[in-house]
This record gives C-alpha cells, sequence and structure tokens, in this order.
C-alpha cells in the first residue's frame, strides 16, 4: 500500500481526534507507540518573545487527486490549496485563523499556546506561500506564557475589532487579547462566560467562537460553541454571551459531526464547521449554513450542508475556518488542518469560493 492510499489509511488510524469516544481504537494502542511527532516538537512553547520563522508551502493542484477537472464540490469551488511546513520546531498544531478583509494577514494560532501570524501571498487569485510569519507565545495576565499555569489547548479565535478572543478548551476558559497594546505580546484577561461552559467535558470543551459585529442580529454578542458538549436531546451546546439576548441554544447533531469552528458571511449567516470520524465510515468533514437570525436562548439550530467532503479529497484533520469576500465579489472560504505535530498528518491551507 503507496502513495495517496497509505497516506489517507495513516490519517484514518491516527488523525489526532479522541480516541476517547474510540474505546475499540484506545484499546489497540495500549500495545503500540505512540503516534510519532516532528523531530524536537515542543510539549509546550517555550519561546518567550516574538521571532520570525521560515513556512515553506507546496502547492495543491486539485482538490480532488482523482480527477483535476473536478472543482465544485457542493456550494464551493476550489481555489487553492497548500501544504505548510516550517524546520521551526513549534509549527504545527494550527486550530483555527482569522483574516483581515482582503484575505491576506492572518491571525493563527496552535493547541499550545503560541500565536502564528503572518501574510498569505498571492498569484492572481491563487496562494502561492506565506511570508512575514511569526511566532510569539500567548501571554497570560500575570505577563507569562499561558502554558506556565498549565493553559493549553487553545481551539477558538473570535476578532472584535483589535481584540482577540481565544477559547482554552480543556479548561472552559475563554481569553480576551487587546493587539492594540503590542500585538501578540498582549496579555491575556479572563472573560467571564456562563457557568455551563466551566461543565462542557473535557476535551470537548469550546471549538467555535465568533463574534457579531454591529449592523447584523445579536450584534455584540459572543457567539460560543461546543465540539461536542451535549444537551439532554444529544444536541450540540453553544452559547451566546453578551449581546441584547444572552443565553444557551442547542446546534442539531447528525451523523455524528461535532463542530471544529465557524464563521459569520456579510450575508448575516453562519458557516459550521464540521468533522467526524470513524473507523467504519473514516474521515469526513462537512460545512452547514445556519441563519444567525435563528440563534435565540432555548433554540435549537440546523441548516443545510453546503460542502462534504472525505479522504477521496485533499483533507486533513480541518479544525478552521474563515471568510472574506474580493474586490470582485467572490466570497472565500479558507480552511486550515491541525496536524497535531504528528509526522503522518499535514497542515493544509485552502481556499474555496462560495457559490451563492
Amino acid at each position: 500500500m503507496g502513495g495517496p492510499t497509505r497516506r489517507r489509511f495513516l490519517i484514518l488510524t491516527a488523525a489526532g481526534l479522541s480516541v476517547a469516544a474510540l474505546p475499540a481504537l484506545a484499546q489497540a494502542q495500549t500495545a503500540t507507540e505512540p503516534p510519532p511527532r516532528k523531530a524536537d516538537a515542543p510539549d509546550e512553547f517555550t519561546v518567550t518573545a516574538p521571532v520570525s520563522i521560515e513556512v515553506n508551502a507546496r502547492p495543491i493542484a486539485s482538490f480532488d487527486p482523482r480527477d483535476r477537472s473536478h472543482v465544485r464540490f457542493g456550494s464551493l469551488q476550489y481555489r487553492s490549496g497548500l501544504i505548510l511546513t516550517s524546520p521551526f520546531r513549534g509549527f504545527g498544531g494550527l486550530s483555527g485563523l482569522r483574516l483581515d478583509a482582503k484575505g491576506e494577514r492572518f491571525i493563527s494560532f496552535s493547541d499550545k499556546g503560541s500565536w502564528f501570524t503572518g501574510r498569505i501571498v498571492y498569484q492572481g487569485a491563487e496562494m502561492t506561500g506565506l511570508a512575514d510569519v511569526e511566532a510569539a507565545p500567548m501571554m497570560g495576565a500575570d505577563g507569562k506564557p499561558i502554558t506556565a499555569r498549565g493553559w493549553f489547548d487553545s481551539e477558538s479565535i473570535a476578532l472584535d475589532g483589535s481584540f482577540v478572543y481565544i477559547g482554552l478548551e480543556r479548561v472552559n476558559q475563554v481569553l480576551r487579547f487587546d493587539f492594540s497594546k503590542g500585538f501578540t505580546r498582549a496579555l491575556g484577561e479572563v472573560v467571564a462566560m456562563p457557568p455551563a461552559v466551566r461543565k462542557l467535558p473535557f476535551n470537548k470543551g469550546l471549538e467555535a467562537l465568533v463574534f457579531v459585529p454591529k449592523g447584523l442580529p445579536l450584534a455584540g454578542t459572543l457567539i460560543a460553541m461546543s465540539e461536542r458538549g451535549l444537551d439532554p436531546n444529544g444536541n450540540l451546546i453553544a452559547f451566546l454571551v453578551g449581546g441584547p439576548t444572552p443565553g444557551q441554544f442547542s446546534v442539531r447533531r447528525t451523523d455524528n459531526f461535532d463542530i471544529s469552528d465557524a464563521t459569520l458571511l456579510p450575508s448575516g449567516d453562519l458557516l459550521v464547521l464540521e468533522r467526524k470520524f470513524s473507523l467504519l465510515t473514516g474521515v469526513g468533514i462537512r460545512i452547514r449554513r445556519i441563519a444567525l437570525s435563528s440563534l435565540a436562548p432555548g433554540a435549537v439550530v440546523d441548516g443545510p450542508s453546503i460542502f462534504d467532503a472525505d479522504l477521496g479529497q485533499e483533507i486533513d484533520n480541518m479544525e478552521g475556518i474563515d471568510s472574506f469576500v474580493t474586490p470582485e465579489g467572490d466570497t472565500v472560504l479558507t480552511l486550515i488542518s491541525d496536524d497535531n505535530f504528528s509526522l503522518i498528518q499535514r497542515t493544509l491551507l485552502l481556499q474555496f469560493t462560495l457559490l451563492e
């Protein structure tokens, strides 16, 4: 077994998705070595100041490696993609990203509490690489890296002007950084969250954050969604924090998908990125479109899937999504994957045009 088939098999069996929900797999792994890690990959980020790093990019010619003429997938049309690697030992584990209005400058972060910022380089509409990339540790209110107090597993991000919100999944906390005060040197302050957030299951907590800007329903609200915190009916728990109608709501869970991230379109629709992993059905991702106006305390919201993909396409552990609008009026979705610092996974940066 070689080439793409072997790679997909390895991703399927060691995707880094929680084996806590897969007892059979967990038992099988007890007699084997843990998944390999990148050489010298740290258990935590140890740099105490921003540093410039090199990131290499290899293009992904086709999202469907079996048919390069296949460019439409549901409501999305493939634009371009990159496989990202770096000699910097702390690069990887990317759990989300937010882009500027041009889709160029980005803020990303790893699940080990580190920032990655820089610029996407384009040739025409296609991504060709990254430039001006810096890495830095997330700093707590005490001026020390958040990992110094055992806070890590940073999994979600939202922007409100200069304010950057980061969700820490395993400790079920949200930090707010004011990037106008030192950019990535800014100190994170704990955000008051509903008490129910602290009760979300270990390693299945806050996985998606979206801040609603002025001019849209729920303006001023921080939307926080759990990966697999379930309500009594088996739906995914989410919260409206602040704003005009704070409270708890649910996202209908179907086909065993869990939430990975979300982004808000200018139209006011919420796009929710989801993923699943099963020994029977393999790895899959999808994007659901949910009307922002349907979110309310006590509501169970749902929406159609506009995109589905599996290991027949160029995916990995897709954990982040964002959107921007080009000068031509195209809505572009950008997805990023978390390689879990594993030698058998990849950091992918993918872009698609949303076909309304």
